[in-house]
């Protein structure tokens, strides 16, 4: 899933040039890159597929080569994650009706890539045996608000758990409250079901969504007339209120992958080197006195700037924009883009 605009790393993700596509942690790949490279070492490049939006699809294939260019696929809106989850289900239903599959979002940092490739052979399966809803969760290190939480039953012995409650993005005492049960996992937005299982969820959950996808034949010429048809009529709805938070059938593997949605500038601070003021600098020409804590990011490399006297701040700078924030402030960033639109002219800085 790569159709995100990604607002809170603005200014360098913009609507013309999302964070999925940039390199945000300075390794030599992009998000996409980076997603792409871990899981084609178990999923064969002709079975990998990108859905994104229209306005991205030149993008994916640029940053993507190696994929076929009719497994890249764009979406004519933006209308949250069940539809697309249910447009790529019934496109790999149509050419095999037995598949597993595994549902990535584009730009999550994941750096034990070979106990990612463990979990992922276990969750696939499991999906081919059972009519399960499989999703991978994460031991919570903090009371993050920015996150779903997954309530799980344990089992003793067991490699896998059934899901007793999805709680979509909590109140810092709930979050709180989850941290101390002992018995919550953040949801890493990865799933692994068959294709007869999520499609048959949506049957009974999202039955208005699923007969209205029924109309068009995948895979075919007129495959993308009869989905810019149904789209505008689709509801906006995510996969994890549609379904995951209704469905009996869901199970969840405990995975210490050090995961990171990368979501905010804060995440990426936490998952930069950083100097001995505890700086995280991906620019070569920048001096910083009394200044500790600070992320500092420049799209021209070879700009200088002298940073002093700030502590713990995010300082960001591309072509057209400059954000100087306080990294406390950083889910903050989508209500200063909203106050930029505002302007005369704003979105052009979007």
């Amino acid at each position: 899933m790569a159709g995100g605009i990604g607002s809170r790393f603005w200014p360098m993700s913009t609507q013309k040039y999302p964070k999925q596509f940039q390199d945000i942690l300075g390794t030599g790949r992009t998000m996409i890159q980076q997603t792409y490279d871990r899981i084609s070492q178990i999923v064969p490049s002709e079975n990998i597929y990108v859905i994104t939006n229209q306005e991205y699809v030149a993008l994916t294939e640029q940053q993507l080569p190696d994929l076929l260019t009719q497994n890249i696929v764009g979406e004519p809106m933006m209308k949250n994650t069940a539809a697309c989850n249910i447009y790529m289900a019934k496109k790999i239903a149509a050419k095999n009706p037995n598949a597993n599959m595994i549902v990535l979002p584009a730009d999550h940092l994941i750096l034990k890539e070979r106990t990612f490739l463990e979990k992922v052979d276990l969750a696939f399966r499991l999906a081919a045996e059972n009519d399960y809803l499989i999703t991978l969760g994460i031991t919570p290190t903090r009371p993050d608000t920015g996150f779903g939480y997954i309530q799980f039953l344990e089992t003793a012995g067991s490699e896998y758990f059934k899901v007793k409650t999805f709680t979509e993005k909590p109140s810092l005492e709930i979050a709180q409250n989850f941290l101390e049960s002992g018995d919550f996992l953040w949801n890493a937005g990865i799933f692994i079901w068959n294709t007869k299982s999520i499609l048959s969820a949506f049957d009974t959950h999202l039955e208005e969504m699923a007969q209205q996808f029924v109309s068009c034949e995948y895979n075919t010429d007129g495959e993308a007339t009869c989905i810019e048809t149904i789209y505008p009529k689709v509801a906006k709805i995510s996969i994890d209120n549609g379904i995951l938070e209704k469905a009996a059938n869901v199970y969840v593997i405990p995975a210490d992958l050090g995961w990171n949605d990368l979501g905010t500038w804060t995440s990426v601070y936490e998952n930069s080197a950083k100097d001995e003021e505890k700086n995280a600098i991906q620019s070569k020409h920048i001096l910083t006195y009394n200044a500790t804590g600070n992320i500092i990011h420049f799209k021209n490399k070879n700009k200088a700037a002298i940073i002093d006297g700030l502590k713990d701040y995010i300082i960001v700078d591309s072509e057209k924009a400059l954000l100087i924030c306080p990294r406390e402030n950083d889910q903050l960033i989508k209500d200063y883009i909203n106050d930029l639109k505002t302007l005369k002219k704003g979105d052009k800085f979007l």
